[in-house]
């Protein structure tokens, strides 16, 4: 089930991601309601994404992340939601670290979440462009 999942998970996120690049994605105004939602629905796509790697991983017995407070019985949906989000975000509290494979993840998600903000604004203002053009 472990290598159904996971492909079909890593599909999602780069699907979603993608549709940054598809001409005609953002539409209307530059600041709008639905570019807000549009750029939030990819947010949360990758966060439920890279939770669920990180969750299935686990699922599989290969850890990737540590707590700090040593508790062996944490949730681990929450756990790696939690941690998903945090990388995304750069928070990173301290208080789950990434292990082993989970650093890898863990960089490939930070650098996904300090790249998404600036290709959305690029793909908004080459739209506008396209659009004062015509």
């Amino acid at each position: 089930m472990f290598y159904f999942l996971l492909p079909i998970v890593i599909f999602c996120i780069f699907m979603s991601i993608r549709t940054l690049f598809i001409p005609n994605t953002i539409k209307g105004k530059f600041v709008s309601i639905e570019n807000a939602l549009f750029l939030g629905s990819i947010y949360l796509t990758v966060i439920l994404g890279f939770g669920l790697i990180y969750l299935l991983f686990e699922l599989k017995g290969i850890s990737l992340l540590v707590e700090v407070n040593g508790e062996n019985n944490y949730n681990l949906f929450e756990t790696s939601f939690y941690f998903s989000a945090m990388t995304l975000f750069s928070v990173g509290n301290g208080d789950v670290i990434p292990h082993g494979l989970g650093r890898m993840v863990a960089v490939v998600e930070a650098l996904i979440g300090y790249t998404l903000p600036a290709a959305f604004v690029a793909r908004a203002l080459m739209d506008r462009e396209v659009k004062d053009i015509k």
